[in-house]
């Protein structure tokens, strides 16, 4: 009875965060898109003024990824991507819930569309990183046919979300077996399948350590898989951020020779170099805070720990290069 009554206590309160998500979500759409990345120009000043984990964290893998930069740059590109970071977070809503003819209008320049044209019949694998306006490329990515996106189902506004990803027609695929089955089909029958690249796996398996930046990632071996089974070619595609609200200018670019390699480390390595030269184009505003180094090598050390003062930062990035280890060949 008691156990009931928590489940009841525990659902009634996941209700009331989830209504409350969504206010906020509508009025956070309302604003234009100069406004909107005003306010989170301002937000992410706040996220970079004062020591937190995401700022820890954004700085732990800038410092990592970007040895050739002094500490002065690195904290540089750390301040611009945090801006970017609050951007991102004020324009969701607005890509989310407003009309989807309205949110493509925004996209001013596509630069390499013609890697989008499916040709003999094959269908196309895009992989956008979490970098600019990841949620705009894959409404754009339905927009330009049939397509099939991986998703992750969220706790909460997971109905709003779906809804918010498949208004171009995406047919959104869990990340499940039955979610890969739907990209299966999608590809053998000359559709889309669009996949965030730079998730990290949350097990052991169809996944390897490979190298990104030099640093040991755990990488997803699904697309050169899919790849392979369906004979799909690969591309990139992702929207960058114009200043002062203009909107997005899209890219699209080739992916890497060996994305489809039957050698597992072939593969992932093609894959993180991909993302690599996506960030290449705007680092600023790839996602750093995300913990994308979380799952280790076996006897490497943790990466996001330590104090969150730029002083400590900087000794836990140096710690970690000092006990760094060349990248394993090996699946654990």
């Amino acid at each position: 009875m008691r156990q009931q009554v928590r489940s009841n206590e525990a659902s009634g309160d996941q209700r009331i965060k989830e209504r409350l998500a969504r206010k906020i979500l509508h009025l956070m759409a309302r604003p234009p898109l100069g406004l909107a990345h005003r306010l989170g120009t301002v937000f992410g000043w706040l996220i970079a003024t004062f020591p937190n984990r995401q700022r820890r964290n954004a700085l732990i893998n800038i410092g990592l990824c970007f040895p050739n930069l002094d500490r002065r740059e690195q904290l540089r590109l750390l301040d611009c991507n945090l801006r970017e970071l609050g951007r991102t977070y004020f324009e969701i809503a607005r890509l989310w819930l407003r009309p989807a003819d309205e949110v493509l209008s925004l996209v001013r320049e596509v630069r390499g569309g013609e890697l989008l044209e499916r040709r003999h019949g094959k269908g196309l694998i895009v992989l956008s990183p979490h970098l600019g306006a990841w949620e705009l490329a894959g409404l754009y990515l339905a927009a330009q046919g049939p397509t099939a996106i991986f998703y992750k189902p969220q706790r909460y506004v997971d109905d709003l979300i779906r809804a918010a990803r498949g208004r171009s027609g995406a047919d959104l695929a869990p990340i499940t077996a039955k979610g890969i089955r739907v990209l299966v089909r999608s590809l053998e029958q000359g559709n889309y399948a669009g996949i965030l690249p730079d998730q990290e796996p949350k097990t052991d398996k169809g996944a390897i350590f490979a190298p990104l930046f030099g640093i040991p990632a755990f990488t997803m071996l699904l697309v050169s898989r899919l790849a392979r089974r369906t004979g799909s070619p690969v591309i990139f595609m992702f929207a960058e951020r114009l200043p002062r609200g203009a909107g997005f200018r899209m890219h699209c670019i080739p992916a890497p020779e060996g994305i489809d390699s039957d050698d597992d480390l072939t593969a992932a390595t093609a894959l993180n170099r991909g993302i690599e030269q996506c960030i290449a184009r705007c680092p600023e505003q790839y996602a750093w805070s995300y913990k994308r180094f979380r799952h280790r090598p076996e006897g490497a050390p943790e990466v996001y720990q330590g104090g969150k003062r730029d002083r400590e930062v900087f000794e836990q990035i140096g710690r970690l290069r000092q006990q760094s280890a060349s990248p394993s060949d090996q699946s654990p």
